[in-house]
């Protein structure tokens, strides 16, 4: 049994009169550890794919488990309970609070959904400010450092609360290349320490081949599947 198991998954959304479906049916399973891409043009269901997972949207019909929770059958209250306690995001703008700090950014998650306390939170966010090389920057603010900080902050951040998942839309997108790849390499670096599951959606196809898995959605179909050193398989 993966971690995330997708049945037949649909989602439909009403465009006045008219019914679009956003996601025709996919199913997929992915194992505890993974990194993995979704990719595909724009209006290919990617993002809509994400938000399902990420329990921040429900589907119309098929069903969606992450570990032993079938998250396509919580209400809006259970999923942001599972989403709070199980589910980091890194968001392709950042997302930083540039009135809190960089230990305060990472902070935060921790104050919003987790009663931690105070020795704990200082010990996972040092060891996390370390782990992504901003231990130095951790008094400065959003407004004093790079993109690429920015988004090594956005990684720390979305690990703080131990998730079984991350996930990241575009994450790389408002970053040149080389920052781009430094990022997926943290990101890889980070499940490895970690064992925390991955998943990324992209346009840019250099950044496409760091996935170990990739799974190919065209007009909300999933068309195709490559694992690294092996073949494509639909």
């Amino acid at each position: 049994m993966g971690l995330i198991v997708s049945e037949n998954l649909q989602k439909d959304y009403q465009a006045g009169e008219v019914t679009v479906r956003a996601l025709k049916g996919v199913s997929f399973n992915i194992e505890p550890a993974s990194f993995v891409s979704f990719v595909g043009p724009s209006g290919s269901g990617k993002t809509t794919l994400l938000n399902l997972i990420g329990c921040l949207d429900k589907p119309t019909g098929g069903s969606l488990k992450i570990g032993e929770a079938d998250v396509s059958a919580l209400d809006r209250k259970q999923g942001a309970s599972f989403r709070g306690k199980n589910i980091g995001f890194i968001f392709q703008d950042f997302n930083l609070m540039p009135v809190l700090t960089v230990y305060e950014n990472i902070e935060y998650p921790l104050l919003m959904v987790q009663e931690v306390p105070v020795k704990e939170r200082e010990k996972r966010i040092l060891n996390l400010l370390q782990a992504v090389g901003m231990l130095e920057q951790k008094d400065k603010y959003p407004d004093q450092i790079s993109g690429g900080q920015k988004q090594r902050v956005a990684v720390a951040r979305a690990l703080v609360t131990n998730p079984m998942l991350v996930l990241a839309d575009e994450p790389t997108a408002n970053l040149d290349h080389s920052t781009a790849y430094r990022v997926i390499e943290l990101m890889k670096k980070m499940r490895d320490e970690f064992k925390t599951t991955f998943i990324f959606s992209t346009h840019d196809q250099k950044i496409v081949g760091e996935a170990e898995i990739i799974y190919t959605l065209e007009d909300g179909e999933l068309t195709g599947k490559q694992v690294k050193g092996g073949g494509k398989n639909a």
